[in-house]
């Protein structure tokens, strides 16, 4: 599947319009942002939390750096055969990398459904 950069970003955004207000609605000093591929440039990453999350720290202090919330494009279109599937999966990575943010867990996630 393909999708220039421009369009995806859309989509992704399209995507976190959709989620539920309760869940983006605690997201303090987070940013999300759209990188063609992982830095080691395989297409095995689909979105990636990078921060600390909620459960691990204090609060925020002056000028610190905000979390970011990657979502990866190649490997997002590379693992998707039509735009409906690509929403899906957007949509998924969205809502495992927030619960990052929040301190859920990848064994969490499993059982949960959403990893």
């Amino acid at each position: 599947m393909h999708l220039d950069a421009e369009a995806f970003e859309a989509l992704v955004v399209d995507e976190l319009d959709q989620l539920p207000d309760d869940m983006i609605d605690g997201l303090e000093n987070v940013v999300f942002v759209v990188e063609d591929r992982p830095e080691d440039g395989s297409l095995d990453l689909l979105g990636l939390y990078d921060g600390t999350s909620l459960t691990e720290r204090d609060r925020y202090g002056f000028g610190e750096m905000p979390d970011r919330i990657v979502l990866y494009r190649e490997p997002l279109l590379a693992a998707c055969d039509d735009e409906d599937e690509l929403r899906d999966e957007v949509h998924i990575t969205l809502v495992h990398e927030i619960a990052h943010f929040y301190g859920i867990d990848d064994d969490r996630l499993h059982e949960l459904g959403w990893a």
